[in-house]
């Protein structure tokens, strides 16, 4: 096709074929990010965390340990992704669902894309039989609960899941709104032992949103001390 030059030719170069080849060879080639799918190779060894769940339930506590693998290492899009879990306990009593649950959840940590969504599912489940209360107040729906509670934990961890936490002017209305709800009610303080760091008020009363026994009474209004819901806002 025909170009029309407007302007005066003041200088000119003649490009060889060889030369575009090296221009084009000269642009750096950015490698393609990787992404979790079921294709991924399964590296010699994997970075892991076990949490141990101990419930009122069974005799014999449960180990959930939780392997995750390194996508595009060394880079600046390097991210740990769940790959496997294991559950692993001296009781039998449970074991044909435990190994079918593993099997599941590995399958869907393996398959890529928004894994987060196990949580809430795992934490919906419920034991026909009723729940229990672990060690600070935390009520439990099920040991399924419990185990879909261990992932939310390592997510957390490993920053796949976001945890705002509960900011410091909040924190700060909390401690003193306990303060003076124990003040009040003369509560003395507990002896330090092992439920001592995550125990609240005697008589705090189931809070709705993060089922744990921490919900108070102060100025006619609820007010959760663990995680900050209230009723007046």
């Amino acid at each position: 096709m025909a170009t029309k030059i407007d302007k005066k030719i003041v200088a000119f170069k003649v490009v060889k074929e060889e030369d575009e080849v090296n221009e084009v060879a000269a642009v750096p080639v950015v490698p393609e990010r990787e992404i979790m799918h079921e294709n991924v190779e399964r590296p010699d060894m994997l970075l892991g965390s076990t949490y141990k769940i101990k419930t009122p339930l069974s005799e014999h506590a449960l180990y959930v340990t939780i392997n995750d693998v390194i996508l595009n290492q060394d880079t600046d899009h390097e991210a740990r992704q769940p790959y496997e879990i294991f559950i692993n306990s001296k009781s039998m009593d449970q074991f044909q669902w435990v190994v079918a649950l593993t099997r599941v959840i590995s399958a869907v940590f393996r398959k890529g894309g928004d894994v987060c969504f196990l949580v809430e599912e795992l934490k919906a489940v419920f034991d026909p039989q009723g729940g229990y209360f672990k060690k600070g107040g935390k009520f439990m729906p099920s040991l399924v609960a419990e185990i879909g509670e261990s992932i939310e934990s390592h997510m957390k961890m490993i920053g796949m899941i976001k945890d705002d936490g509960i900011s410091d002017h909040q924190q700060q209305i909390m401690n003193e709104k306990r303060a003076a709800f124990e003040q009040k009610h003369s509560i003395a303080e507990q002896s330090c032992d092992d439920d001592s760091a995550t125990s609240f008020p005697v008589g705090s009363q189931l809070c709705k949103k993060c089922n744990t026994k921490a919900s108070i009474l102060m100025d006619g209004c609820m007010t959760c001390l663990n995680c900050g819901d209230s009723k007046c806002g």
